[in-house]
């Protein structure tokens, strides 16, 4: 089969030489007979004919073969093909003439010869490559009425070549083209008028008989994203759009690129241009830990080290099934890597220190924490072990083996907390901060808020209350959060890796707080139904720890800017270690004791704006009476 195929592509080149060939003879004879009005060539010029149509057959052919004429397939005659044709005409016309004027001095050659014979060469040869594209693309579809009847929006470059390329694929017919350009309504690409702007579509869909809507502006801004998601939602009609530009990455627009809208497109931010050299300077050729490794956050990590060529990638996690599936999935793509996955917990002192001994980490990423705010203040004891001590196991091994770096991955929840998890991750804060003023090791801390797709977040609880058919149940109507891809997080934290000195917290810019509301509205939209008609929204009030508002710094931390405009630099707060490190043996006995009042008590003496557990005893008058120890940096506390 495939021997048949070769053959019939080596008989199509040479048909295709054939055709061409026969052209040159036949164009110069053309330039002859319009020199001499339409009448027969004398016989002085006959002779130079003969000449001149000697010299040029070979040479022509030559340079038709040279510039590559027929690596093209005549069914996809396009621009690039009449270019190569130009090229080689054109030099092969100044070559014969060149040679034509050494041999005989051009006698019985007019001058007007010399230029009308390209032209029509060029003619012939362009003219039935064209027709032959013509009648292609007619008998292919000469009534294509069958297929998903679709409306382009964009009436740029992507959206022509799109356009384009549905023309040739039996499953769309394309009826309309949607652009804001007031300048191109009323005017066809391909033979498809562009028939009006983005208001419009409903208009058109409905007088079309449209069954799909494709937004073909890879550059196309969030707001723009939205409108067209609502326009679609109001009229029931499907929606797809090309990858961004980001995604293309300078691939040819194909229809098999279309894809379903995501709910990225709709929270849509400039992506994240890394200082890809000063993150691999300290992370090539070394020896990397990640804790919690199997998480969304720790995963992705993961899969970014390891693409920066570490000498050793070390994975911690107490999960042994994500642990499982992250180490299967880095060995089948970074096979020449050497992967260690370690299944352990990070508040176990003998199995953390072994990790330290037995691998000698140079850089260490610590995202391993509990993070769902309502389970941790069901269980507040076992929230301060983790994300307290826990991370104090971990980075006091950084501390005592001397690694290089440790970059703690924290939470905006952990500015003015309200619940135990922000203020767990305050304190882990804390003292990793303070413990790089004593520490040869850099400790670096940052800090961003919710992570879309993240295991607990709250995209995936909506899609699955979608899916069963709601109601989408939001605390609170005014209840915002900011929002920003794993990739692009992850990013930032390999980022802050490297600008860090120790004893930082980098914020990470979050851009404009999104609506829950909003949210929940555009995923049911996304799902290709209306909010409250289709699928409920419910208001179910505040949880137990959850605030209407978070906030990413602290008035107290004087952020300031870095040479990354992601990035933001919020001053450490320094505390008396000795004190601190007083309450938080008090703190691990109440964790231990499962002893709740003294536990808020504790949190509290380390965090005063911690509001504590609603409902817990005694905790109104602790903050009053509990003694301040900050020594400098921010206001007192």
């Amino acid at each position: 089969m495939r021997q048949k195929y070769l053959r019939r592509i080596l008989f199509n080149r040479w048909v295709a030489f054939l055709h061409d060939l026969f052209w040159i003879p036949v164009a110069i004879w053309g330039a002859y007979f319009l020199r001499f009005n339409l009448s027969e060539i004398p016989d002085f010029y006959f002779k130079g004919f003969l000449y001149y149509s000697c010299l040029a057959f070979p040479l022509h052919a030559f340079f038709f073969w040279f510039f590559g004429l027929y690596r093209g397939i005549w069914r996809f005659a396009s621009m690039q093909d009449l270019i190569r044709i130009i090229k080689s005409v054109s030099l092969g016309a100044l070559v014969t003439s060149l040679s034509s004027a050494v041999f005989f001095r051009l006698e019985g050659v007019p001058r007007t010869v010399l230029i009308l014979n390209p032209l029509l060469l060029v003619i012939g040869l362009i003219g039935p490559r064209l027709c032959y594209r013509w009648i292609k693309d007619q008998g292919m579809h000469p009534n294509k009425n069958e297929g998903i009847r679709t409306i382009i929006v964009g009436a740029g470059q992507a959206g022509e070549l799109l356009l384009r390329e549905l023309i040739s694929k039996e499953e769309y017919v394309p009826v309309a083209i949607v652009d804001d350009d007031h300048e191109k309504h009323g005017r066809d690409i391909h033979g498809i008028r562009v028939c009006g702007s983005f208001e419009e579509i409903g208009n058109i869909v409905k007088s079309l008989d449209v069954q799909l809507v494709i937004l073909a502006i890879p550059s196309a801004t969030k707001e723009t994203v939205k409108r067209l998601v609502l326009q679609c939602s109001r009229i029931g009609v499907q929606c797809k759009t090309l990858p961004s530009l980001r995604e293309l990455s300078g691939t040819e627009v194909q229809a098999t690129q279309l894809r379903d809208i995501s709910l990225d497109d709709l929270l849509g931010r400039e992506s994240v241009t890394l200082d890809r050299q000063a993150v691999k300077a300290y992370l090539n050729n070394k020896v990397v830990l990640i804790t919690g490794g199997g998480g969304s956050i720790g995963s992705e990590l993961c899969r970014q080290v390891a693409s920066l060529h570490p000498a050793c990638l070390v994975i911690l996690d107490h999960g042994e099934f994500n642990l499982y599936a992250i180490d299967n999935e880095l060995h089948s793509k970074f096979s020449d890597l050497r992967i260690i996955s370690v299944l352990g917990d990070i508040k176990n002192y003998a199995r953390v220190d072994w990790v330290f001994r037995k691998f000698a980490p140079d850089v260490v990423f610590h995202a391993a924490a509990y993070k769902h705010v309502p389970m941790l203040e069901l269980n507040p004891a076992e929230g301060v072990r983790n994300n307290v001590f826990g991370t104090k196991v971990i980075a006091d091994a950084a501390d005592r083996y001397q690694v290089d770096r440790f970059v703690l991955v924290s939470t905006d929840k952990a500015v003015n907390p309200a619940n135990v998890m922000g203020t767990t991750k305050r304190i882990a804060e804390i003292y990793c901060q303070n413990l790089a003023f004593r520490s040869q090791t850099k400790f670096i801390t940052t800090r961003f808020g919710n992570v879309l797709g993240s295991a607990g977040s709250v995209v995936p609880l909506f899609e699955k209350q979608i899916k069963s058919g709601g109601p989408v149940t939001v605390t609170h109507c005014e209840i915002k959060r900011y929002f920003m891809t794993i990739p692009e997080a992850v990013s930032l934290i390999l980022q802050a890796g490297a600008m860090g000195h120790g004893g930082e917290i980098f914020v990470l810019e979050m851009g404009e707080p999104v609506l829950i509301k909003d949210l929940a509205e555009q995923m049911i939209r996304l799902s290709g139904l209306v909010p409250d008609r289709d699928i409920a929204v419910e208001y179910i009030g505040l949880r137990p720890g959850e605030k209407l508002f978070e906030e990413i710094f602290h008035p107290g931390e004087d952020l300031q800017g870095t040479t990354h405009p992601k990035l933001h630099l919020a001053r450490a707060r320094q505390y008396d270690w000795q004190w601190l490190t007083d309450v938080l043996n008090r703190l691990d006995s109440a964790a231990l004791g499962r002893n709740v009042p003294d536990l808020i008590k504790h949190l509290r003496e380390v965090v005063p704006e911690y509001n504590g557990l609603p409902g817990s005893e005694n905790t109104g008058d602790i903050a009053k009476s509990v003694p301040l120890r900050v020594i400098s940096g921010g206001q007192p506390r």
